[in-house]
């Protein structure tokens, strides 16, 4: 089956202190014991990078050097699968966004929609299931709605 990570569980994981930190290595390590496998896409990490380098002071920012944001980064990429973009890729996010009037910061998640469906993923571990609802062949699920 598969599932893609949205950005706020890896951002979750990237603040030590963070209160949904343990529910969210619960939920991956019991997709680990499963045997599923989990992936990520560049914009997810273009995302996760935004607000690991935006400063504390900004709106979400995690305020973290260059260096320390790319050494989480590494590790996304190690211990998770890619999914790389294509014309179809593109093609499936612009048929998504128009056809569903997705407007604002909601794009990045018809961008994960997009590359879910285009690679044969149905489902997408996230802190905001709702916000993926309106696709259809996504099932979005919250860390403790694994268990």
């Amino acid at each position: 089956m598969g599932y893609l990570l949205d950005t706020n569980i890896l951002i979750r994981l990237a603040r030590k202190n963070d209160l949904q930190r343990r529910e969210a290595l619960v939920a991956l390590r019991l997709l680990r014991s499963r045997n599923e496998d989990i992936y990520y896409t560049s914009q997810i990490l273009a995302e996760f990078w935004n607000i690991c380098t935006r400063p504390q002071s900004a709106r979400g920012g995690l305020g973290l050097s260059i260096q320390e944001t790319d050494r989480k980064t590494r590790l996304i990429e190690k211990h998770f699968n890619f999914l790389p973009d294509s014309a179809a890729t593109h093609e499936e996010w612009r048929r998504l966004i128009v056809s569903h009037s997705v407007a604002g910061v909601q794009v990045y998640d018809a961008s994960s929609a997009a590359s879910a469906r285009e690679h044969g993923i149905s489902h997408v571990l996230t802190f905001n299931a709702g916000n993926f609802k309106r696709f259809s062949g996504i099932t979005a699920l919250a860390p403790n709605q694994l268990t």
